[in-house]
């Protein structure tokens, strides 16, 4: 099987981003993303160009256009959460964006009604259901096929600290799970998703999905799910490991991280280098630490072994990537990490609202339909 890679200029960046519609009231979820997507119809009829429907009704995704800095990229976003405000505000219904809602219900949500989907949970049954989950894809452009899986084996070092720092899914069905990312593992239950396989070249990808497709685990290469995974349509590297950012900032942060080193790392290839990577072992025990202690996590950064905390980590990246930060024009969004890191992440300021609330987590809900639409520093 050939699977083409579209023609992409390096580094320009895309994002998506899930967000959940709930009852301004009572935090439930609103299975209302039809009656949303049929508001935002064109004069001509036609649909929304960039905002869609999801898996779930309670769901909604933001996709931006293809551009050159992350800075554009948000004010693109920021755009389309004011089209869908118009919509649901006076309906009584804010959005959240988190990795999970703190205590809605799998049986409760249903399905959006397009065949993929059904197709989708007539397969996967009680995992599929349980996939109540959100969060944010960015794409960066690779402008050299070959350079493909080199940069995803080697983004696999730093994809858990980037997970750390976006995690926001510390709720499930109303149980505190002890885990910053518990989207991040209960995604990987559905076939094809997880962590990818660490493949030496385009031709390997091709052998994988030729497999795939083969035996009828996948349809077509969209299919494939992995944390982190070619897309062939759009020629870029499609980074999905995060859990949904809970605000503008943080997504632009999370977004100038995957931007510069994605670059950074590219820059590297430019110079005949080699990219560090990890075993696999080790970069499947990164996930997981990453998933149950978040920005606590104690990471495994070298194939010696070598450990270190991701926090600490996260600020050195900053000092690092910040040549490549300027040059890309996302200094300030890369510099914010540090910001979120002494704010805390969203996980740990959810599990605060829930705390000084006496553990109401409709609070948190309200909370994070607050950040949302007024930031973190808003408060």
């Amino acid at each position: 099987m050939q699977i083409e890679f579209a023609s992409s200029d390096r580094s320009t960046i895309g994002l998506e981003w899930e967000l959940a519609l709930v009852d301004r009231e009572s935090g439930e979820l609103r299975s209302i993303a039809d009656d949303v997507l049929e508001g935002l119809r064109r004069p001509d009829g036609s649909e929304h160009p960039r905002i869609t429907g999801e898996l779930l009704l309670n769901t909604i995704e933001l996709v931006s256009d293809v551009h050159r800095d992350v800075p554009s990229a948000i004010r693109d976003l920021e755009g389309q959460i004011n089209e869908v405000r118009e919509i649901i505000d006076p309906l009584g219904v804010e959005l959240i964006a988190s990795g999970s809602h703190p205590f809605g219900q799998w049986f409760d949500q249903p399905i959006t009604d397009k065949e993929r989907y059904h197709k989708l949970i007539d397969r996967t049954r009680w995992w599929g259901r349980n996939m109540m989950i959100w969060g944010v894809h960015t794409h960066v452009g690779i402008e050299d096929r070959d350079k493909v899986m080199p940069l995803l084996d080697a983004l696999l070092t730093w994809s858990p600290h980037v997970q750390a720092l976006s995690s926001s899914s510390p709720f499930w069905a109303g149980v505190d799970t002890g885990y910053p990312s518990n989207r991040a593992l209960m995604f990987q239950q559905l076939p094809t998703a997880g962590l990818p396989y660490q493949l030496p070249d385009w031709s390997a990808f091709e052998r994988y999905v030729d497999d795939m497709t083969r035996t009828g685990v996948v349809d077509d290469v969209t299919e494939v799910r992995w944390d982190i995974r070619p897309a062939p349509r759009w020629g870029t590297v499609e980074f999905r490991a995060c859990d949904s950012a809970s605000t503008l900032t943080e997504f632009g942060a999370v977004a100038a991280l995957i931007h510069c080193l994605t670059d950074h790392l590219s820059t590297v290839l430019d110079r005949g280098e080699a990219l560090v990577s990890l075993p696999p072992w080790y970069v499947r025990e990164n996930k997981w630490r990453a998933a149950r202690y978040g920005l606590d996590a104690e990471l495994i950064v070298g194939a010696d072994g070598r450990e270190s905390l991701v926090s600490d980590d996260l600020r050195e990246l900053v000092g690092t990537l910040a040549d490549t930060a300027d040059r890309l024009g996302c200094s300030a969004e890369l510099a914010s990490i540090v910001d979120i890191l002494d704010a805390g992440a969203s996980y740990q300021r959810q599990l605060r609202v829930a705390e000084k609330n006496g553990g109401d987590l409709t609070a948190v809900v309200r909370s994070l339909a607050y950040e949302l639409r007024h930031g973190i520093t808003g408060r």
